[in-house]
């Protein structure tokens, strides 16, 4: 049964995930001297939290391969400061957001409800969702709800992170629970993370050998429960938006959200599958 904390991140991920795939994202990025997409996906990412060189970032988005970070920082940089990456990124997918979705789509409504889940965040240990969450709130409600819908997914995405670490898998061996579990593919994963060939075989070796991954490298019972665990403790600790929200205040968010994120995924915004693994709602 699919737990009320990953059912609201089902139902608001696609909000947020639109910045990677709209072409106005990618337009704007240029727009600013970015000269590549992948400059503009981790400029535009860490933004809020100023010009960080790649150590800090890799230990941030742990599922990528450090050399894939060094080759967009720093150098990022020199061609944008983060403040400029910033303001032409939320007002790219604001754009992006106002064509996919319907002129009467209840953009205040919704604005209301994920500010006030935001409320309940706590962001002790979880870097990129405070950083998100000191960004000021823009003035219209399509920028507002992506606003919160970003910061409630790095909110629980930085706690995946720290559930991950403390269950002892590193960020390539998490992706592969995550491959071995079936919600993503190795075609989709590899060349969007940056791993070798050498680096995915060294992860699959420890993880066969310590009985995570068969031999197909599908999880084994003891993969299974480390699979759950994980998502167990990430879903624990993510409970905040909800007790903030009430048990009416996100039934009324996922009905609205909900179909909002399904026009998004029938629209072709999102492709499926996809390397966050989100499963249209």
């Amino acid at each position: 049964m699919t737990s009320l904390q990953r059912r609201l991140w089902e139902a608001v991920e696609p909000l947020h995930a639109v910045v990677y795939f709209a072409p106005e994202t990618a337009a704007a990025a240029k727009a600013v001297g970015l000269p590549s997409w992948w400059m503009g996906y981790f400029a535009g990412r860490v933004a809020p939290l100023g010009p960080l060189p790649e150590p800090p970032v890799t230990a941030m988005l742990f599922g990528f391969a450090p050399r894939m970070v060094a080759r967009s920082l720093p150098d990022a940089w020199k061609y944008a400061e983060p403040a400029v990456v910033l303001q032409s990124r939320m007002a790219a997918v604001e754009v992006a957001l106002n064509r996919i979705l319907p002129a009467d789509a209840p953009f205040e409504e919704l604005a209301d409800l994920l500010e006030q889940a935001v409320t309940g965040c706590d962001y002790a240990a979880r870097p990129l969702a405070a950083a998100w969450s000191s960004v000021a709130r823009p003035v219209t409600p399509a920028g507002r709800v992506w606003l919160a819908a970003t910061v409630l997914r790095e909110h629980r995405g930085d706690g995946h992170v720290l559930s991950a670490v403390a269950a002892g898998l590193r960020g390539l061996e998490t992706t592969l629970t995550h491959i071995g579990s079936g919600a993503v593919t190795r075609e989709v994963i590899q060349i969007n993370r940056g791993w070798t060939d050498d680096d995915w075989d060294e992860s699959v070796a420890r993880l066969t050998g310590s009985g995570v991954l068969d031999h197909d490298l599908q999880l084994t019972d003891s993969g299974i429960a480390l699979r759950q665990r994980i998502e167990d403790e990430t879903d624990r600790i993510a409970t905040g938006p909800l007790e903030a929200l009430g048990a009416d205040g996100a039934a009324e968010l996922e009905r609205i959200a909900v179909p909002l994120s399904r026009r998004i995924f029938d629209d072709g915004a999102i492709p499926l599958p996809n390397p966050m693994g989100a499963p249209r709602p």
